[in-house]
């Protein structure tokens, strides 16, 4: 019953290699040249615009987004993901002597407080696309224009 189970698994394995094979990816046979798609070839020009109209849309939420977490970075040791609170976990870690904890928070810590860096020098150069913003129509073309 043995001998028969393995043959069985053995001729079931090499049915599926064949079928495999068979039904395998063109770009697997042929990895010279690959075929190319219709969305590759869109995207081979690269993009037509720089977006404005759509990031324009986008500044108040993204205001909003970088005022909560900068609000919550700096927020006191009861706020959960400020950095005081992250440096009381770490200071925690090493008082029981779990350095491993310490280590990892420590690194979370520090790339916090390098977040919060970037996350205060975007806030002034997003108040700039929005005055931009204002003063372009919100991003869209300006259609008024005749083109000679």
């Amino acid at each position: 019953m043995q001998r028969r189970t393995a043959t069985m698994t053995a001729g079931l394995a090499g049915l599926v290699l064949a079928t495999t094979a068979a039904v395998a990816p063109s770009y697997a046979a042929d990895s010279a040249s690959p075929a190319k798609t219709v969305s590759a070839a869109a995207h081979a020009k690269g993009p037509k615009g720089d977006g404005a109209k759509r990031l324009c849309h986008r500044v108040p939420r993204l205001e909003k987004r970088i005022d909560r977490r900068i609000k919550r970075m700096e927020g006191s040791v009861g706020t959960r993901g400020s950095i005081a609170f992250l440096e009381a976990r770490v200071a925690n870690a090493k008082k029981a002597d779990h350095t491993a904890i310490a280590t990892f928070l420590g690194d979370r810590l520090t790339t916090r407080k390098s977040l919060l860096v970037n996350l205060k020098k975007k806030r002034p150069d997003l108040k700039d696309v929005a005055t931009w913003c204002e003063k372009n129509h919100g991003g869209a073309k300006d259609k008024a224009t005749p083109s000679s």
